[in-house]
């Protein structure tokens, strides 16, 4: 027997939104309605302001990015796109020198695409533009569901590769990070092809590679060691204030966050450093290429295991749960 199926309806969006300022924006900066939005851009964001001012205009929704701590503009519209915004847009990029600018709108014209492809190509990767379609459906009588198409988005791939020979080419970059800028691309098709829901920052020269926790100031980070034939998983804290009350107040639950993870972690407070790091290691030599894959596949499981059992925790940090009387004592 066939069973029965529901009828999918789409809702105009004024009869759910009445205005752009008082009734749309208010709802996309509610924290489960940005998820929805960075997860279709492929980024964690966290909102920083309503309503900023940049120059003679007023921003719709500023937020950092918490894989690189870069700037994200949203700029929002329930009507089609105009020349207006395209403009506020542009001035939103000089003047925050913001590199993630979203346009998000009922429909794009052609031209406002294109024009969005176009910027793409021609700016660096300190810019990246996207262009989201909203939609609002329902089945029946059910409530009714937000859709986000992406209209346009940043080339990454072609972006990333050609720039990164292009630093090669001018700045004699060393065989040592030439292999760590290999290493991380890989490790990122590696994630691809596991269809992980890990989202990396795009690969570059250096010994560590960040994924996002959750939280501005906090971030885990994959690292290789060539000199000494190690590869780890870490969580940083680099909190500008509150690092060392971070990590103390996850240190109260080492031994439940050690059986969790299932297995014990160096808990480095650095003294002498603004920044903490809870770290694991693992023997590996990174200049093998043959042996990645199975480096690749340690680093996957870990970073994974850190950000189920690190994640919640986090974001649930409050420093002022923790005196400086007490870390004097710890």
């Amino acid at each position: 027997m066939t069973k029965r199926l529901g009828k999918l309806e789409r809702v105009e969006l004024r009869d759910i939104w009445a205005t752009e300022d008082r009734d749309f924006t208010p709802w996309l900066a509610r924290e489960e309605h940005l998820e929805l939005l960075a997860e279709t851009i492929g980024m964690e964001l966290e909102l920083e302001a309503q309503e900023k001012d940049v120059g003679p205009f007023r921003a719709d929704i500023l937020c950092k990015s918490m894989v690189d701590d870069s700037w994200v503009l949203i700029e929002n519209q329930i009507e089609r796109t105009d020349h207006k915004h395209l403009g506020q847009l542009l001035t939103y990029a000089a003047g925050l020198q913001a590199v993630n600018i979203v346009w998000v709108a009922s429909k794009f014209t052609e031209e406002h695409r294109a024009t969005l492809d176009w910027l793409n190509k021609i700016t660096d990767e300190n810019f990246r533009f996207f262009g989201l379609e909203v939609e609002l459906w329902r089945i029946d009588d059910s409530l009714a569901a937000p859709k986000f198409n992406v209209i346009s988005k940043p080339n990454n791939w072609t972006k990333t590769v050609a720039q990164a020979a292009h630093r090669i080419s001018q700045e004699g970059v060393s065989e040592t990070k030439e292999l760590q800028y290999r290493y991380w691309e890989r490790l990122g098709v590696y994630l691809q092809e596991k269809n992980s829901k890990l989202r990396p920052q795009n690969p570059r020269p250096r010994h560590w590679h960040n994924f996002s926790i959750g939280r501005s100031g906090l971030n885990i980070a994959a690292t290789i060691n060539t000199r000494e034939s190690l590869i780890g998983v870490q969580l940083y804290l680099s909190h500008p204030e509150y690092s060392k009350a971070f990590f103390h107040l996850l240190k109260k639950d080492k031994e439940q966050i050690e059986q969790e993870l299932g297995t014990k972690l160096e808990w480095q407070e650095l003294q002498e450093k603004r920044a903490s790091r809870i770290v694991v290691y693992k023997p590996a030599n990174p200049t093998d290429e043959s042996a990645w894959p199975g480096q690749h596949e340690w680093l996957k499981e870990t970073i994974e295991a850190f950000d189920r059992v690190f994640r919640k925790r986090v974001r649930n940090l409050n420093p002022e749960q923790w005196s400086s009387e007490e870390e004097a004592a710890a």
